[in-house]
């Protein structure tokens, strides 16, 4: 029967669907499987290398995200490119609705513009998010995804990105938060979830 499913040759029902996806959750330690493929480097620089290039494993984060966010009026997707691109597609594609990016620079051909500026404190360094103007609009629920935060500047730099455009925001997930510095980046209180499928204490 389950290969009858796998080939598509016919469909489980809702009830049957729900009842062989928690089996294979029992047996898939989603959050397990990340770890067991992130690595850090002796500067305490994060290697996410070998989930971002795992297909199977993004599908598996992405069906998770969205059952977190069941019930949440989605129409975009937003994360940052390059990182954010191969997770936050994976969402998009199950969503079936259309995936935006912010750049760290602008792109040759695309007349205007959202900019928005910040600085990472741990560096000091500044950095700016390009996102194409017309690409998110004011009837847009947008979901904001990444792949890894550590102190939250650039996940708020994609809210405020958001809300510039005037659109909604239905929600933020995260696939690998570290420590909880991040947290206090965020406004408070906000009418929207925050998420994340993996929290780790950050490293000195």
């Amino acid at each position: 029967m389950l290969n009858r499913y796998v080939k598509g040759h016919i469909l489980p029902n809702v009830d049957r669907a729900e009842d062989i996806l928690y089996s294979l959750e029992r047996n898939f330690n989603i959050s397990q499987q990340i770890l067991d493929r992130l690595k850090f480097t002796k500067g305490g620089f994060i290697d996410n290398t070998r989930i971002l290039s795992d297909v199977t494993l993004l599908r598996f984060a992405a069906e998770y995200a969205i059952r977190k966010l069941a019930g949440r009026r989605i129409s975009k997707v937003l994360t940052v490119a390059v990182d954010g691109i191969p997770f936050a597609s994976q969402i998009a594609s199950l969503l079936g609705v259309n995936l935006v990016y912010a750049k760290k620079e602008k792109e040759v051909g695309v007349e205007s513009f959202l900019e928005e500026t910040f600085t990472v404190d741990r560096t000091g360094m500044q950095f700016s998010l390009y996102l194409p103007k017309d690409l998110i609009e004011k009837r847009d629920s947008v979901l904001i995804v990444d792949d890894v935060v550590r102190s939250g500047e650039q996940l708020r730099a994609l809210i405020n990105l958001t809300k510039r455009a005037g659109a909604d925001i239905a929600g933020v997930f995260i696939l690998i938060a570290i420590g909880e510095r991040w947290k206090q980046e965020i406004e408070q209180a906000p009418k929207y979830p925050i998420e994340y499928l993996v929290s780790i204490p950050e490293r000195a």
